[in-house]
């Protein structure tokens, strides 16, 4: 017989192939009973929204009853794969026009609308699954979580790989005690989602068919400029509405981190870089946090290090990948017996590369 010989990381590589074609896929629909069928209304038509309602639907027992979207433009795909579908320009409408017609909704929104929707939603009883971020800032996350707590509701953040196998492996590995306890963390994504200008000036004509004063929501009055700066996605940059880099990846990135650690709420976060002015996020940014040490951990704490537009981990750092380069976007972390490499929707890596 032949002696085959295998590098931990090429043995990760093969195995990582293989989940990655078959992810893991959990879904409160699965609860339901073969004879009840989940009404459904989503909040957003096309873009992230679209997806989510692509994939909802694809379970039998999910009937999609309506939909709220500020820019007809966006039904228009909508309309011709659900012809029955109600749709609404207002999404308190929605609600009031369609509460006893439902069961449960999706806020696939841009950032600052999360909350007031997925608040107005449960207060009517309905199960909500809210895209990621949760919300716009941490004091709607936790009013959200308060409201929920307690109540008979089905609530999910939308994050999408959580289930995927390489993220899935990523976790047991350190869970396993393949790289000992783990001492740091390092997590970076290349977006840019920040500008450095201040006040936009001028306007643009609003676009036929697109409400501008639904879009702002609860965001204070100001003139319409197109997709360059606003809508559908240049949002992201603007502190009123969007989260940044670290808001719209943050998420993904740190997922597996959190679930392999197990981390808790951190006890300190401190931010390096340029601050963001009153209209734009900045376009990098290093942040700092530390947690408190769980069973996986080397310590009593555990420092966990954010770079995004550009920047990244300190080169000692990047030597522990023995010449690689790193991912273009994911974490390493940094343990008493090995180094694992969490690309973003990419097998991990092992170092050093020990042979088994």
């Amino acid at each position: 017989m032949a002696n085959h010989q295998f590098s931990r990381r090429s043995f990760l590589k093969t195995l990582g192939a293989a989940s990655f074609a078959t992810p893991f896929i959990t879904t409160g629909l699965m609860a339901q009973s073969p004879n009840e069928v989940v009404r459904h209304a989503s909040f957003g038509a096309a873009g992230q929204a679209g997806s989510d309602i692509h994939e909802l639907t694809r379970f039998k027992e999910c009937q999609l009853i309506a939909v709220a979207e500020v820019d007809e433009h966006r039904t228009v795909e909508l309309k011709k794969r659900y012809p029955d579908v109600k749709v609404y320009q207002d999404w308190r409408k929605l609600l009031e026009a369609e509460s006893k017609n439902i069961d449960s909704v999706n806020v696939s929104t841009p950032d600052h609308m999360h909350a007031p929707i997925a608040m107005s939603a449960m207060q009517l009883g309905k199960h909500v699954y809210c895209q990621k971020p949760l919300a716009h800032d941490l004091y709607e996350v936790r009013k959200l979580t308060e409201y929920a707590h307690n109540r008979a509701l089905v609530t999910q953040m939308g994050i999408q790989i959580h289930s995927y196998g390489v993220y899935r492996m990523a976790v047991r590995l350190v869970q396993d005690g393949i790289i000992g306890k783990v001492k740091e963390v390092h997590a970076w994504n290349p977006k840019p989602w920040g500008d450095s200008a201040g006040k936009p000036e001028g306007s643009d004509p609003v676009p036929e068919g697109f409400d501008w004063n639904e879009w702002l929501g609860v965001c204070a009055e100001r003139p319409f400029l197109g997709k360059a700066y606003y809508h559908p996605q240049n949002w992201r940059k603007r502190v009123d509405f969007g989260t940044g880099t670290l808001g719209d990846m943050g998420c993904h990135i740190f997922d597996p981190v959190f679930s392999a650690l197990r981390l808790t709420a951190p006890t300190s976060v401190r931010s390096e870089g340029p601050a963001p002015n009153e209209w734009n996020w900045q376009l990098t940014t290093t942040m700092h946090y530390v947690f408190p040490g769980t069973a996986y951990t080397a310590d009593k704490t555990v420092n966990l290090t954010w770079y995004d537009g550009g920047s990244m981990p300190p080169k000692e750092v990047l030597a522990l990948l023995e010449g690689d380069e790193p991912p273009g976007s994911g974490s390493i972390m940094v343990g008493t017996e090995g180094t694992l490499v969490v690309p973003h929707i990419a097998c991990p890596q092992l170092y050093p590369d020990k042979k088994i």
